[in-house]
């Protein structure tokens, strides 16, 4: 077999900024205060059962909270949502009252919170987590799971852009 080189990360995230993604708000209360986040690494996994998937860093302080807590919230943002999805990706927010400018209202089951104005949202428990590189990948069983208003659109990272759908 051929020895091949192995890619250089700046090149992959170049050309996989080509590649779609929706964007959400992932929460989870942890020692009393929301955390949040937010993602482009989201799957449905399957129906049957109902399974979701979102990737986090190993490293992240939100990872540390998923070693805790086992039910987190899952808000998939609207056409209008880049303003909250880059304040929740900004590095050094604060760890207390992230969602402090944030719309939002308590989650049904998970203790979390669901951003306000959102497409859709989901309630999960932690299935499962699978190392993968840097980052690791948290499946979760829908415990509920509710649509947005008919006339909302989504949020895509494209490009390393946010580009509303509508």
């Amino acid at each position: 077999m051929t020895e091949v080189a192995p890619v250089d990360p700046d090149h992959f995230r170049r050309v996989v900024a080509r590649l779609p993604s929706g964007v959400a708000v992932v929460t989870v209360r942890w020692r009393g205060h929301v955390h949040a986040m937010t993602a482009s690494a989201v799957a449905s996994v399957s129906l049957e059962p109902p399974l979701l998937l979102f990737c986090v860093h190993v490293d992240s302080r939100f990872r540390e909270a998923l070693d805790d807590v086992d039910t987190w919230a899952l808000s998939v943002l609207a056409d209008d949502g880049a303003p909250v999805a880059d304040w929740l990706a900004s590095p050094g927010r604060p760890a207390v009252d992230q969602l402090a400018r944030v719309a939002h209202r308590a989650a049904p089951l998970s203790g979390a919170v669901w951003v306000d104005g959102a497409a859709a949202w989901f309630d999960c428990r932690t299935a499962a987590v699978h190392r993968a590189g840097d980052h690791d990948i948290v499946v979760g069983s829908v415990l509920a799971a509710q649509e947005g208003a008919a006339a909302v659109g989504g949020l895509v990272h494209l490009r390393g852009r946010l580009r509303p759908l509508r």
